[in-house]
């Protein structure tokens, strides 16, 4: 499963696994109840992959310093699950596991972005949430796949709206 969603299968059937892995269908089904069995497998081993990254503090004398240091660690991790979470993304209105999984992605964005926040920051809810929505999957995804851009130019986009941002608050 994580080589097709790795080449771009952004779907795949049980069947495609099966013949993927050369094996029979009931074969899948033997190790793995359901879908939501292998996306919970293709989870953790996408996770024990970037959880290192992401666990590492942000480098910086600032705040604003911290968060563009984010951005640069979120873009490199985004890169490497972006075909795995569309892949997840694309299924988890039918899956109550998949749903929950989104969920708690984005309040580990959110939690992991708010952290570095300073108060005044954090008190302007409009605002800290604009920072969430720059930094977020959503909006990587948005410039790589729907603007077409590469990774280096939306990353670029991204440093961008991150300033500009920031700005607002010089003094916080």
């Amino acid at each position: 499963m994580l080589e097709l969603v790795a080449r771009g299968e952004v779907a795949p059937g049980a069947a495609q696994v099966a013949e993927a892995a050369g094996v029979g269908l009931r074969s899948v089904f033997r190790h793995f109840k359901d879908m939501d069995a292998l996306y919970r497998e293709m989870t953790e081993a996408i996770e024990i992959e970037v959880l290192p990254m992401l666990l590492r503090p942000p480098e910086g004398a600032t705040w604003q310093q911290r968060l563009f240091d984010l951005a640069t660690r979120r873009a490199r991790i985004f890169e490497t699950i972006m075909p795995y979470r569309v892949s997840a993304d694309l299924r988890r209105f039918e899956s109550p596991y998949l749903m929950e999984d989104h969920r708690r992605l984005l309040r580990l964005e959110r939690e992991a972005l708010e952290a570095h926040l300073p108060e005044a920051v954090r008190a302007d809810a409009a605002g800290a949430q604009a920072l969430d929505i720059i930094l977020g999957f959503g909006n990587w995804r948005a410039l790589r796949q729907d603007k077409g851009l590469g990774a280096q130019d939306a990353a670029a986009v991204v440093r961008r709206l991150l300033a500009d941002a920031v700005a607002r608050w010089p003094d916080a």
